[in-house]
């Protein structure tokens, strides 16, 4: 699996309709969803999984309204229970010796823990795999058989991985495995030799701690990495344990990496629940990193570190105040299609 930043052929969307996910607010997303699919289709194909013909044409619709190229735009009829695409996706893979052939994992899902439904999502990739055979981009498909987000993992193409024990040892997902067991498959099925483990998530986090919230490879041998600076906040402990552990690290060259830390925004809660926000839910798209707002003054301190990390790349902040209320952002969002 290369890692996020290699050039994608399509970015991966399933369409928001389930209103459990957004309670009373579902309506208030689409404005900054949308923007955000303009956006990557500025420069990259955008491949949207939608229930049925009248949600794609209702999407249509919407995205041409705003200005979107719609060259760029892709509909497939793919049914969900929900719209995270980073999770319930397939991981896209290329082969080492011949970068002709494509591959995609069909891990299995099951809603972090069995916590919402999750019947349609867990068959999402092998839908996306028949749907791209039938117009000539046939993958060889691998099914593993064992739960894996993609949201639990972060790679950098060159053989490391980083994850977290509060959420792949957790007994809610494959409790029959051990440890080097799920570093078994893990090297397996995403062509990695070294596994970086961290610790627990941020509060509110329903995925049980995803390392898409804490910790990103933002170059080989660079780690991005949420700090909160408030002593007295409920992420200040879990988040020092994790900026640790990376700090003692090694990568799979034996290396030490260079580790950038990343502020925390504000706190953001919603009807008395505190919500997972966290400036690491980027996106990596062709040209541009996409980065998750909160309407606060710490939005600029984000924007600044992350143009520290991509200085080839355009940095764009879009509002995700209401977004996160699903309790995820834009790289939960989303899963990318190397080329």
């Amino acid at each position: 699996m290369p890692a996020e930043w290699h050039h994608h052929r399509a970015t991966w969307l399933t369409y928001p309709h389930n209103e459990d996910s957004w309670p009373g607010k579902i309506d208030t997303i689409f404005p900054s969803y949308h923007l955000f699919i303009k956006t990557l289709a500025e420069s990259e194909q955008v491949c949207i999984n939608v229930v049925d013909e009248a949600m794609r044409d209702r999407v249509r619709q919407a995205l041409s309204d705003i200005g979107t190229d719609m060259d760029n735009i892709r509909f497939f009829l793919i049914p969900s229970n929900d719209a995270w695409c980073r999770d319930h996706g397939p991981a896209f893979l290329l082969n080492r010796l011949d970068s002709q052939k494509r591959a995609l994992v069909n891990w299995n899902h099951n809603a972090w823990g069995g916590k919402y439904p999750y019947e349609l999502d867990t068959e999402i990739p092998l839908h996306i795999a028949e749907q791209l055979a039938a117009q000539q981009q046939p993958l060889t498909v691998f099914s593993p058989g064992i739960v894996m987000e993609g949201g639990s993992i972060d790679v950098n193409g060159c053989g490391d991985l980083l994850t977290t024990t509060s959420c792949l040892l957790n007994p809610n997902r494959n409790p029959q495995l051990s440890q080097p067991q799920i570093e078994t498959y893990l090297r397996d099925y995403y062509g990695v030799d070294n596994i970086i483990w961290l610790s627990d998530g941020i509060v509110g986090d329903d995925t049980d701690g995803h390392v898409d919230d804490l910790s990103r490879f933002v170059a080989a041998d660079v780690i991005i990495t949420a700090v909160e600076d408030d002593r007295w906040d409920e992420n200040y402990a879990p988040l020092q344990e994790n900026l640790k552990r990376l700090n003692s690290c090694r990568l799979a060259n034996g290396r030490q990496p260079t580790i950038v830390e990343l502020p925390m925004p504000d706190l953001q809660e919603y009807e008395g629940q505190r919500l997972p926000a966290s400036y690491a839910n980027f996106y990596i798209a062709n040209g541009k990193v996409i980065f998750p707002t909160y309407r606060c003054i710490t939005d600029n301190e984000a924007a600044y570190v992350l143009e520290e990390c991509f200085p080839d790349r355009e940095i764009i902040g879009i509002d995700s105040t209401d977004i996160i209320w699903g309790l995820g952002s834009f790289h939960c969002l989303s899963q990318q299609q190397p080329e």
